[in-house]
């Protein structure tokens, strides 16, 4: 059997900063409307959120998994929450990008916000419990986005707005996040990040 040496870099700011842009990308969107709505904004949007909240995050979940059971050179239990976040995430990210650029009804998303506020609260849980304070608050961003991405969808007053100010305090703290990883990792810094 090839046994491969534990490794300390994990993929984590690849997603970070992929769901991070998205976030900022969306986000004015809903909060100020701009861009404003239409089928030239909505495929642009679309299409970024495919490619960097989903595609960034999907692969980072992919390797975090194939790393920690395959290969085994990923060994924190925290990193499967972060696989499994990711992973999921950036699934989800496929299909909301793909439904704005098709112009599809949003109102499914109602069912879907519940099993991801379930998923951001078990990353609350995981990440406290292991002492990453700086990913809980991510989880606890996340959380804010799918209980107002819950009331946008079904309709509510200010769901829309209130997903905006998700969306774009979220990113703010998604960019921190990879800021201080890749300095932690690349430089030797010790700044409170992934």
């Amino acid at each position: 059997m090839v046994h491969f040496a534990t490794s300390g870099f994990a993929p984590i700011a690849l997603g970070f900063f992929g769901l991070g842009t998205g976030y900022l990308i969306w986000g004015p969107v809903e909060l100020f409307g701009y861009p404003p709505r239409g089928p030239a904004a909505d495929r642009a949007v679309g299409h970024w959120g495919i490619w960097l909240p989903g595609f960034c995050q999907f692969v980072t979940g992919i390797i975090l998994f194939v790393g920690m059971t395959w290969f085994q050179v990923f060994k924190d239990p925290p990193l499967y929450m972060a696989a499994l976040a990711f992973s999921a995430y950036g699934i989800h990210w496929f299909v909301l990008g793909w439904n704005r650029v098709q112009n599809n009804d949003p109102r499914p998303n109602a069912g879907m916000s519940v099993a991801y506020t379930i998923l951001s609260v078990l990353g609350i849980w995981v990440f406290f419990a292991a002492g990453g304070w700086p990913v809980a608050v991510l989880f606890i961003g996340l959380t804010a986005v799918y209980v107002t991405d819950f009331m946008n969808s079904t309709g509510m007053p200010m769901g829309l707005r209130l997903h905006g100010v998700a969306h774009l305090a979220t990113g703010i703290w998604l960019m921190y996040l990879t800021f201080g990883t890749v300095l932690n990792l690349a430089a030797g810094y010790s700044l409170p990040a992934g």
